[in-house]
């Protein structure tokens, strides 16, 4: 996979997971709780990707 293809795959991760952030903001109960916790999975997960590489 060259650089661009994992660029526009991170873009798209990130877009889904503060989408989810923001959405589950907005639930009342464990789904949105749920909706939420993926979406930081999902932001941690692209701050750890980014952070490796400066090691």
């Amino acid at each position: 996979m060259n650089q661009m293809t994992k660029n526009i795959i991170a873009g798209i991760v990130f877009i889904v997971s503060f989408g989810l952030v923001c959405f589950g903001q907005s639930q009342v109960g464990y789904a949105g709780l749920a909706m939420e916790l993926v979406g930081l999975a999902g932001l941690l997960v692209l701050l750890y990707l980014y952070n490796r590489k400066y090691k």
